[in-house]
């Protein structure tokens, strides 16, 4: 992005975010809450909140911490650091994806 840009350079790239979060998160919940047994969906929820709540902390932390480091580069470097948890994810998320070897 450039230097100074406007709201509606911001805003359209959120709304692309946005959209991808929304397309993602939606369907991942749906999955996990209907694998769950009945008599324990309560306890699915909570692990599910807790995870995000988790996830939402660390990541606040290690902003807070690369800004920390350098206020010039550490923007830049926490964006880095996002875009290898994602990358992390993904490939995790892939690898469910294989499927299963026999035991030996």
């Amino acid at each position: 992005m450039p230097n100074h840009a406007g709201t509606l350079d911001i805003a359209w790239r959120m709304i692309v975010c946005g959209a991808g979060f929304g397309f993602f998160q939606s369907p991942n919940l749906r999955a996990l809450m209907g694998n769950a047994p009945p008599e324990r969906s309560g306890g699915a929820s909570g692990v599910v909140a807790t995870a995000r709540l988790i996830g939402q902390s660390v990541g606040a932390a290690l902003v807070a911490l690369c800004l920390t480091i350098s206020p010039v580069t550490g923007p830049e470097l926490a964006l880095w650091m996002g875009c290898c948890f994602a990358g992390i994810g993904s490939v995790a998320s892939m690898l469910r994806l294989l499927p299963e070897r026999p035991a030996v």
